[in-house]
């Protein structure tokens, strides 16, 4: 199950109480306040982690809180302080105040966090409030109560490349060809209805990150088709692979295609689509193919990549360019 917007309540432990209380022991007849202080309550915290992939955790447990302090005890005992609670969630997500709609944090790197609901403070002990006139004060504060709030998460895939193109162009094919990933795969539109991410392996260990995305169709930018749904996942790429079927087997020419796609990543958002990007000329091993590739070429004034992703055809020349471009393709910038 995938899952990539979720609204969640948390709240911060409260903070124990001050305690009053006092020395009595034998031979100590001025003992004094010993009363301790509470301890602080737990704090609800969002961390982002790699091997979460959806917001699925989030989305079956909606309420997340943390413990709360433990009040002060006599004989100068403080109380112990409530356990934070850390809630893991993918590199990507987004979180907003769920009634201002304010973006709080950007949860676009390894292990970092986001102190989601802040545990109250706790109370002090009478220890506190002894003075010179004062020897044995009864008073003490009582803890603060934990933050609470409720938010909304927004997963936005972080990927190294994505790719883009339309339904049955053949990106599943070609991540399940270059990667360990196993996308769905079928002679059907849609077939990809979440983005899907794999892992590039070479032998000396280097890596990158390739996402599938669900399959563009005119008016995208508009929410037709699975729209917004996808084409927020496309925005933290940081190479867009453009994925054309050159057979044009079902009836459009991949000149075509990409003038639309362009447009439409354009009209969801000014620019993106003069990310740096790559054309992939898939299908190659068709016939009707061979005869498109080279109009193809000269038409979108771009390097052009043919392969076949079901024969894995022209997949390792593929594979290599992109890492050669991703040592200098800029990282896109954190939202704000």
């Amino acid at each position: 199950m995938f899952v990539d917007r979720v609204k969640i309540k948390v709240r911060g432990g409260n903070g124990g109480d001050g305690c009053i209380a006092f020395r009595r022991e034998k031979y100590v007849p001025h003992g004094g306040p010993s009363g301790g202080d509470g301890g602080h309550g737990g704090s609800v915290i969002l961390r982002a982690v790699t091997g979460e992939q959806s917001l699925v955790t989030p989305y079956f447990k909606p309420h997340w809180e943390a413990k709360s302090g433990e009040h002060g005890r006599g004989k100068d005992q403080y109380g112990a302080r409530g356990k934070d609670i850390v809630l893991e969630v993918p590199l990507g997500t987004l979180v907003r105040d769920a009634e201002t709609g304010e973006q709080l944090a950007d949860l676009a790197t390894e292990k970092q966090e986001f102190v989601a609901a802040r545990g109250g403070k706790g109370g002090l002990g009478n220890i506190h409030f002894s003075t010179s006139t004062r020897q044995a004060p009864r008073i003490s504060t009582p803890g603060e109560k934990g933050e609470e709030r409720r938010l909304e998460l927004e997963l936005k895939t972080i990927a190294d490349v994505g790719l883009v193109g339309y339904p049955n162009a053949g990106k599943s094919s070609l991540l399940a060809a270059i990667s360990e990933a196993h996308p769905k795969i079928a002679p059907y539109p849609f077939t990809t209805l979440h983005p899907v991410v794999g892992w590039v392996a070479f032998p000396d260990y280097h890596r990158y990150s390739v996402a599938d995305i669900p399959g563009l169709i005119d008016g995208a930018h508009q929410n037709v088709g699975l729209g917004h749904d996808f084409l927020r996942h496309i925005e933290r790429a940081r190479i867009l692979v453009y994925v054309l079927d050159t057979a044009g087997v079902d009836g459009r020419q991949p000149w075509d295609d990409f003038a639309a796609l362009k447009q439409e990543l354009d009209l969801y958002r000014d620019g993106l689509s003069r990310r740096a990007i790559l054309v992939v000329a898939n299908k190659i091993d068709l016939d009707t193919a061979q005869e498109n590739l080279e109009e193809l070429k000269a038409r979108v004034g771009l390097p052009v990549i043919a392969i076949s992703a079901l024969e894995k055809q022209g997949t390792q020349e593929l594979v290599e360019t992109l890492r050669e471009r991703l040592e200098t393709a800029d990282a896109p910038q954190p939202e704000s």
